[in-house]
């Protein structure tokens, strides 16, 4: 198997683009109106709010291959691109998104390591993230790396107030 993560750059705006659209629907389209998923679509992976997001010097994000091909990518924050105040210690993973073709082939705790890997050498002492209380394959694999919830937050879907879970992780 051949993984490889590179980071992303302006040049990729279009590629993020179409794996957020594609990953984002493919997940939640079966349990959202689609009013709502157009609309959270439409302003949240537009190319000028995803330029936006990759010109803040304190999100980063990472592409990983599958065999040579984009298979996913990595969105990671710290200090006031998190999306919730967590303080200076704390590195957000804001997203993980792996096309459905290539799920169930690792590469998802390939980039949760790397996000762990970088908030190591940045210092920071824990690592968390937010997920949809109905993700449940996705609240599972969070636990199973060792992630606990701590808290949760509200998510607007449209025009429907969603709930993610907030878990966390130490890092030694």
């Amino acid at each position: 198997m051949n993984v490889k993560i590179t980071k992303c750059n302006h040049e990729d705006l279009q590629i993020l683009r179409e794996i957020s659209v594609e990953t984002f629907n493919a997940t939640f389209k079966d349990q959202n109106s689609p009013d709502n998923m157009k609309a959270y679509l439409e302003s949240a992976f537009n190319l000028k709010q995803l330029e936006k997001e990759l010109s803040n010097r304190f999100s980063e994000f990472y592409f990983v291959y599958f065999n040579h091909e984009v298979a996913g990518y990595l969105k990671v924050n710290t200090h006031n691109a998190q999306s919730e105040e967590m303080g200076e210690e704390a590195f957000e993973i804001e997203r993980i998104y792996i096309k459905k073709k290539y799920q169930k082939h690792g590469l998802g705790k390939y980039l949760l390591n790397k996000a762990i890997e970088i908030a190591t050498e940045s210092n920071k002492k824990e690592i968390w993230l937010g997920v949809w209380e109905k993700n449940v394959n996705a609240i599972a694999f969070y636990k199973k790396l060792g992630f606990v919830q701590t808290g949760a937050h509200a998510f607007s879907m449209g025009d429907e107030e969603q709930i993610d879970l907030i878990m966390k992780k130490a890092l030694n």
